[in-house]
C-alpha cells in the first residue's frame, strides 16, 4: 500500500509549529494570515484549517474580531500541567519496568552513561538532548499509544513555554540523580518504584522552574 501524503493544511500546520517553537512567532504574537498566505503562496483555506489544528493543540488562541495569537503559558498552566504529565510518564515507567528486555535495559544503560558524561562535563545542550531520548525510550517501552499521544500533546505546550529548568542552582545534579533512580527501578523490574521515581522527577522539574521564576530568571531562553 502507498503512504498517503500529508494534506496541504497538515504541511502548513507543521510550518507554523516550527515557527512557534523556534521563536519566530513568540508567545502572544499575532498570526498575520495575509502575510503568511503571501509568503507561502497559499490560500486562506489551508491556513485557517491549520490554525484550527494548532488551536486544538493549545498552541494558538483565537479571539473573535481580532484574529489568532500564539498562546502564552502561565505559571498556573505549568502548575496544572506538570502533575498530569508526571502521572502519565510515571505510568510509562511502570510499564517499562514490566516490559523491558535485557536488550532494552542495555540500551537504557548506555543512554544513562551518556547522560552522566554530559552532566560531568557541563554539556547542558547534550544533556537536554539525551534526557529527551531517555524519556522517549521509556515511553516507547511502555507500548501504549494513548499514553504516548497524551504526553506528546502536553509536551507541545511545555515546549511553547521554552523551559530551562537546569538553570536552577544544583538542578543538573538533582536531575541526573532522579534519572538514575528511575533507571535503577526499571532495571530491577520494580514497576511501583519506577512510577514513583518518574513522578518525583517531573514534579521536581516544576519546583526548579518555580525557583527560577521566583528569582526573576523565569522561563524564556536567551
Amino acid at each position: 500500500m502507498r503512504a498517503v501524503p500529508n494534506s496541504l493544511h497538515d504541511d502548513v500546520a507543521d510550518r507554523l509549529r516550527h515557527r512557534i517553537f523556534e521563536g519566530a512567532l513568540p508567545a502572544g504574537a499575532y498570526v498575520d494570515e495575509v502575510a503568511l498566505c503571501t509568503e507561502w503562496s497559499i490560500s486562506r483555506t489551508p491556513l485557517r484549517e491549520a490554525l484550527k489544528v494548532l488551536t486544538a493543540e493549545g498552541l494558538i488562541r483565537h479571539e473573535p474580531r481580532r484574529g489568532s495569537f500564539v498562546s502564552e503559558v502561565t505559571e498556573r498552566d505549568l502548575d496544572d500541567i506538570f502533575p498530569v504529565i508526571a502521572l502519565l510518564e510515571g505510568r510509562c515507567a511502570f510499564e517499562a519496568a514490566r516490559k523491558a528486555t535485557v536488550a532494552d535495559l542495555a540500551a537504557l544503560e548506555a543512554l544513562h552513561l551518556n547522560l552522566q558524561a554530559h552532566a560531568a562535563a557541563g554539556r547542558i545542550p547534550d544533556y537536554y538532548a539525551t534526557n529527551y531520548t531517555i524519556h522517549e525510550a521509556i515511553i516507547t517501552l511502555a507500548d501504549n499509544r494513548w499514553l504516548a499521544q497524551s504526553i506528546a500533546d502536553l509536551r507541545k505546550i511545555l515546549k511553547l513555554a521554552r523551559l530551562q529548568q537546569l538553570r536552577a542552582p544544583g538542578r543538573l545534579e538533582q536531575s541526573l540523580s532522579e534519572h538514575l533512580a528511575v533507571f535503577a527501578a526499571i532495571r530491577a523490574g520494580d514497576a511501583e518504584a519506577a512510577d514513583a521515581a518518574m513522578r518525583n522527577h517531573l514534579l521536581r522539574q516544576r519546583e526548579a522552574l518555580r525557583e527560577l521564576a521566583h528569582y526573576g530568571k523565569s522561563r524564556l531562553l536567551a
